[in-house]
């Protein structure tokens, strides 16, 4: 601990006056927006402009994981643990004729690791395979 007194972090008189003086000058010329006012048609027109949260992100749908055994383009399905690390490769074809066309590739990959994990706990949250999907 130190003797000096907090008085080196006040301003002087003197900067004081400066900065009172200074906020009349310096007030923004337009005040914001109350909780209950409208707001521009400009932000309104810049969220529907907005390509949305898709547009950013990765596209679900694009990786593949989303889609439909059907809608798959590629011959060849490939699954890995993130866990384990292992990779399990199958025909779409195949797939198709175990789980059907409709079936989703992210419910069917998963079932494809737990066929043949073997990271097994015995505990219900910690057991099983991490997927990875690669179309």
């Amino acid at each position: 601990m130190t003797d000096r007194s907090a008085s080196w972090r006040m301003p002087t008189r003197a900067q004081m006056e400066k900065m009172a003086s200074a906020v009349g000058r310096s007030a923004p010329p337009d005040r914001g927006f109350a909780p209950d006012d409208d707001l521009p048609p400009e932000y309104w027109q810049a969220l529907l402009d907005d390509a949305g949260p898709g547009a950013r992100g990765p596209d679900l749908v694009a990786s593949g994981r989303l889609l439909r055994l059907s809608q798959i383009p590629q011959h060849l399905l490939r699954v890995n643990c993130r866990r384990c690390g292992r990779t399990v490769e199958i025909q779409k074809a195949d797939a198709a004729r175990l789980y059907g066309p409709d079936a989703i590739w992210r419910d069917v990959g998963p079932r494809l690791l737990d066929n043949t994990c073997s990271e097994r706990t015995g505990g219900h949250e910690e057991d099983g395979c991490w997927p990875s999907y690669d179309v």
